[in-house]
């Protein structure tokens, strides 16, 4: 009896892996049959329409706005990629750094680049594989680990030790991956609609709502055909998750002006410019759940009441991760493009949650 007694703990490991597996699998198989269906449908209705595509030479003119703060580029050494951020405000003041979602990049944070350049060093990043960042091939080169470890090359290239650290969707994942991975480098933790990893993955498993809302992380797991689907009918998908009456923006708030949402179907209708996107999410199950999970930063998390994506729930629940002062401000009738849609409310949040703490230390 002994010996049983021993193998069972590593027998239940197993059948809850496997278990997990088949989940992450099975679902990941409903999700490429529900698209691989609008894909025949859309065929089917309108065959041209499918593969037209819009010609795109040249940028936006608000891509270069110059109030938006200087593009500038980076070449890490170790992992030899060059990266490409725009920085607002003076050099030598505290940096604040921003860590965009999918599918955004640097541009989603026009908004904060303005509003904090008066009192430090913005720079919002484009993630490895985004925008004008450099994107490797493989869905290898997307770990959470290599992710981190481009953060903490960035910020000692910038010359810097620490942090504000604010980060949105898959930006916030980051953010908090650095915070509990390097908590000496983040002063102060902001994320914008990500709860922490742990909460994310135990919900997702118990709550079939969510689960339904994530089906895009299932169905990103498909090799080629989630690029493929972003592009048919002039990247329409990409243009309904800004715009559309579920998932878009503008309910209370700004929507996107036109400009701007050509801003992002110019950046991801180039080629390959999807692939890096999506890769990103092809290595996090094998990831999660952390082992060491435990967040000592100071921490504000900003969450849109009606965010087509995450359950509100899940904000509530991740102050049990958090081991220092934690603050949760939801906002009624906001989506998840939060930064955009309210930059004046959040702008104004993340003003009180500084002083604030720079109060309670003074």
């Amino acid at each position: 009896m002994a010996p049983l007694r021993d193998r069972l703990p590593r027998l239940l490991v197993a059948i809850r892996s496997l278990l997990f597996w088949s989940l992450v699998y099975g679902y990941c198989g409903l999700c490429a049959s529900f698209y691989l269906l609008k894909l025949l449908w859309s065929i089917g209705t309108g065959p041209t329409q499918t593969f037209r595509r819009a010609a795109r030479d040249h940028p936006p003119a608000g891509l270069n706005d110059p109030s938006l703060g200087t593009h500038c580029y980076v070449r890490i050494k170790d992992s030899g990629l060059r990266f490409h951020y725009v920085a607002a405000g003076e050099r030598g003041k505290p940096l604040m750094l921003l860590l965009h979602g999918f599918p955004e990049f640097w541009y989603s944070w026009r908004y904060q680049l303005r509003e904090f350049k008066s009192n430090y060093r913005v720079v919002a990043l484009d993630l490895r594989g985004y925008g004008e960042t450099d994107a490797p091939l493989h869905r290898e080169n997307y770990k959470l680990d290599c992710l981190i470890t481009d953060i903490k090359d960035i910020l000692d290239f910038l010359g810097y030790s620490k942090c504000v650290l604010i980060g949105h969707d898959w930006g916030g994942m980051i953010a908090w991956l650095i915070a509990i991975c390097y908590p000496e480098m983040v002063m102060k933790l902001i994320v914008l609609n990500f709860p922490h990893p742990n909460v994310f993955t135990e919900y997702i498993l118990r709550h079939p709502a969510q689960l339904f809302k994530s089906s895009y992380y299932y169905f990103f797991q498909i090799p080629w055909f989630p690029e493929f689907m972003f592009s048919i009918n002039d990247f329409k998908a990409l243009r309904h998750l800004f715009t559309g009456h579920s998932t878009g923006t503008g309910r209370k708030g700004r929507p996107l002006t036109t400009e701007e949402l050509e801003a992002y179907i110019y950046v991801f209708s180039q080629p390959g410019a999807l692939s890096g996107p999506i890769n990103h999410y092809r290595n996090i199950f094998s990831y999660l759940p952390l082992k060491h999970p435990m967040v000592i930063t100071p921490t504000l998390l900003l969450w849109g009441e009606k965010d087509a994506f995450m359950e509100a729930e899940m904000a509530e629940v991740t102050k049990i991760y958090v081991q220092n002062y934690f603050r949760l401000t939801i906002l009624s009738e906001a989506s998840h493009w939060l930064q955009q849609e309210q930059p004046d409310i959040v702008n104004k949040l993340i003003w009180t949650f500084l002083k604030e703490e720079t109060r309670k230390k003074d």
